[in-house]
């Protein structure tokens, strides 16, 4: 049984009260991590957080600032795989879980303790990404899951709260439950668990329409890693935050899908990930003309294989790390500059640029300057379709 615990501390309500359930039920010592991965825009209110912690019982609170750590190590490897999960969600609170496990575990090494703990659900995927993580970093660590066990809703923890003292912010009113990060934000329940209802416009905040003049925004890439906006370098975690605010502000990076869960359900998500989808459309859009054909496919049919193994926990899984390997090796060719065009409720790409562009106008012009050897073609498509020419003489007309 463990003795002490560290739990990924939120200061909301479930993991607010999960300290003082632990402490009661379980009898052990709760230190609180709190991970600041662009929650709220970055703001955590540090002291608001020990506070609260402290007054659910936890004997300390910790918080980590991983911004540049997630930005770095986390987002630009999913943003070279570009990694959409079933061709769509962008992983954003997927990334977020491996970084928050892996200071889960550094805290219990830091702290003596022999547990940590998440305030996940018994059916979301982000139970999977914390516990799967935790065991692959420390196998020797309990993984306690309050929230899956203690069997009280929403109406019985904000009472739990109140008679133990706890101050919180929730409501029962409050119906909708928001993860958000540098990447993106996702919000569901409420309305969104219907998958017919319309999104009520009151849940959107990274993408309310503000900008009404259309714009060019202009992504710098060096190696896969977007380095500079309109010419200007910024870091990462400035450049990504530049990105969604202004392409947010044309109310464009808006999804509403129903995804497959890790654990067999259908889920109806709403996302908003305006800096997370313009970046890999740009990126994505430089590869184009950076790679050779035959890699271009492979690494693309091994992109869905990378958004899955993120979005199903096995961050820290050797395939992820061997399929890094691979993708790194493709990014050597991937800088130079791709436009972004920006008018309400859209964003495209009107224009790429690259040093290493295997774009070559005198092949592909066909006016004068044309420098293909057109009479090649005759005897390339004759041997092309030989085999299908073969066929079709000797049995393409069997069955008639």
């Amino acid at each position: 049984m463990a003795k002490r615990v560290v739990l990924a501390y939120s200061g909301g309500l479930d993991t607010s009260v999960a300290v003082r359930w632990m402490i009661d039920n379980l009898g052990v010592e709760v230190v609180a991590l709190a991970v600041n991965v662009g929650q709220d825009g970055g703001s955590i209110d540090a002291r608001m957080l020990d506070e609260r912690a402290r007054a659910a019982g936890a004997v300390e609170c910790m918080v980590v600032d991983a911004r540049d750590e997630f930005a770095r190590d986390y987002l630009v490897p999913a943003l070279k795989a570009n990694a959409l999960y079933e061709g769509r969600y962008p992983l954003v609170s997927a990334l977020s879980r491996p970084v928050i496990a892996k200071h889960l575990v550094a805290a219990a090494r830091e702290h003596g303790a022999d547990a940590v703990a998440h305030g996940c659900t018994g059916k979301g995927n982000d139970q999977v990404r914390f516990e799967v993580s935790t065991r692959a970093l420390a196998p020797d660590l309990e993984v306690i899951a309050p929230v899956r066990s203690w069997g009280m809703t929403r109406e019985d923890c904000i009472l739990f709260a109140y008679d133990h003292g706890i101050p919180i912010t929730a409501t029962k009113e409050k119906v909708y439950s928001i993860d958000d990060n540098l990447w993106g934000r996702a919000i569901e329940c409420g309305e969104m668990e219907d998958p017919w209802r319309v999104p009520p416009p009151g849940v959107w905040s990274l993408t309310k329409q503000t900008a009404t003049e259309q714009r060019d925004l202009v992504i710098g890439f060096e190696d896969g890693i977007p380095t500079t906006v309109d010419g200007r370098a910024m870091s990462l975690v400035d450049l990504i935050s530049e990105v969604g605010q202004t392409v947010g502000a044309y109310g464009w990076g808006r999804l509403d899908m129903v995804e497959n869960r890790r654990v067999g359900i259908k889920s109806r998500e709403t996302y908003e990930c305006p800096s997370g989808l313009a970046l890999i459309l740009a990126h994505a859009d430089l590869e184009s003309i950076t790679h050779e054909r035959d890699l271009a496919r492979e690494k693309q049919r091994l992109e869905i294989r990378y958004a899955e193994l993120v979005y199903d926990g096995l961050w820290f899984s050797p395939l992820r790390q061997a399929l890094d390997a691979f993708i790194d090796d493709t990014q050597r060719v991937v800088s130079g500059e791709v436009r972004l065009h920006l008018e309400p409720g859209s964003c495209q790409v009107t224009g790429r640029r690259s040093d290493y562009s295997l774009y070559d106008y005198g092949l592909a012009t066909y006016d004068a300057a044309d420098a293909f050897r057109h009479d090649d073609s005759a005897g390339f498509v004759r041997l092309w379709g030989l085999g299908l020419e073969t066929w079709a003489a000797k049995q393409g007309n069997r069955d008639a």
